[in-house]
């Protein structure tokens, strides 16, 4: 049963969606699915930008012959050779022979990885334009956003953007084909910072680098390779672009990030959690690193301006989850964050120092003006330690407003 939805006149989504797959390139929890966005353009000549994951190979098939309904594909323009958007690139090429494939010197090298024969080829690059009658094409290559070979193309007759994965999204579209159909603040906001950060977060000059370009070029509709297409309120979500790949805090809140294996970090935790939220600081969020999947936790800390650490200390070092957790914000780049450490430990506590000295590899990274250091348990001798340090993080928030 064929599923497709018309973008703009003429184009169509013929993509996917999966709710089968659990992990995301074989990492991060996709709960609510995932879109494998393809796009179908009728004209003189037809054009099929970018395939999709080999998990929906087959409706995906089906989608384009409903749309083509006997016509030829001319055109094949691979934007982006990751295999969830290229896997089925053979497969069209052994119903299409007579498909010409459009991509870049990269994308085209990358074919040969990956074994794939393209025999009718048409290489682009920055620069280079394309006509397929009534459609006018401008290719624009975007190195490291996140792959070395992708590029855009910008539809300069109608104003579409077919955007690689650029402004993409975890979470299936079920349905729903373009961000105003949903209430994105609600719905959409998380599981699209969380591809975001996850995905695209340590490339994030590249991305601003992006940026710069497309504010120069009349876009119109934007149509990633997963999640929603944008057709209004275009700004919205280019600023959310621009915050995340700058390491601009979306809010000034703190996020609390603990580990506790026998839960006493955890109440040292969730004590200065109430003290904070005691002196009429609200925006807040706590969460235990050993059952929270760090691609949550990564883009909480993209999301908040600060961030407070609590670790007990093992084996004479940092806390195994904490530390993954540390270890995941120095490879996507985090920056420009307030930290508060707390360490536990019952002899020899030596988490906080560890956790300063990973933290200190990052680039634009700071502490506020308290440390606590817990020996075993919370105590009344401790306490004060907790709230000194819900006193300088509140007094760092409100300097930050």
């Amino acid at each position: 049963m064929q599923n497709v939805r018309e973008v703009v006149e003429n184009l169509y989504w013929v993509g996917a969606n999966d709710h089968r797959t659990h992990l995301f390139e074989n990492i991060h929890p996709i709960p609510e699915g995932v879109s494998y966005n393809s796009y179908l353009l009728l004209d003189e000549k037809t054009v099929l930008f970018d395939t999709v994951d080999w998990s929906v190979c087959q409706q995906f098939l089906d989608n384009i012959e409903y749309v083509l309904d006997g016509r030829p594909l001319d055109y094949m323009i691979i934007n982006h050779m990751e295999p969830d958007h290229a896997a089925c690139l053979n497969e069209v090429l052994l119903r299409h022979p007579e498909t010409t494939v459009i991509s870049t010197e990269k994308g085209f090298y990358f074919m040969t990885q990956f074994n794939f024969q393209v025999e009718k080829k048409l290489q682009v690059a920055t620069g280079d334009t394309f006509s397929s009658g009534k459609h006018n094409f401008a290719f624009v290559e975007i190195p490291m956003v996140h792959w070395p070979e992708p590029m855009v193309t910008l539809d300069t007759t109608n104003g579409v953007l077919f955007s690689a994965d650029a402004f993409g999204s975890f979470k299936a579209l079920d349905g729903k084909l373009f961000a105003d159909e949903v209430d994105w603040d609600r719905d959409w906001l998380e599981p699209g910072r969380r591809y975001y950060t996850n995905i695209v977060g340590k490339y994030g000059p590249h991305v601003q680098a992006v940026l710069k370009v497309a504010a120069d070029l009349p876009i119109k509709v934007i149509c990633p390779l997963h999640g929603l297409v944008w057709r209004k309120d275009l700004g919205y979500i280019l600023d959310k672009y621009d915050k995340w790949s700058s390491y601009t805090p979306e809010k000034v809140g703190v996020m609390i990030s603990y580990a506790s294996m026998y839960g006493h970090t955890e109440e040292v935790a969730q004590l200065l959690a109430s003290e904070i939220v005691k002196r009429g600081e609200t925006e807040l969020s706590v969460f235990d690193v050993s059952n929270t999947h760090k691609s949550y936790l990564i883009s909480e800390a993209f999301r908040l301006s600060h961030l407070v650490l609590a670790c007990p200390t093992y084996n004479l070092g940092v806390y195994p989850p904490m530390k993954e957790f540390i270890a995941d914000m120095q490879a996507l780049n985090l920056q420009n964050r307030t930290f508060g450490l707390i360490e536990n430990g019952t002899w020899a506590p030596s988490s906080g120092a560890l956790m300063r000295e990973m933290i200190d590899e990052m680039r634009e990274m700071y502490y506020v003006d308290a440390e606590a250091t817990i020996v075993s348990a919370l105590n009344h001798n401790t306490r004060p330690d907790i709230e000194a340090m819900a006193d300088a993080i509140v007094e760092s928030m409100r300097k930050q407003k």
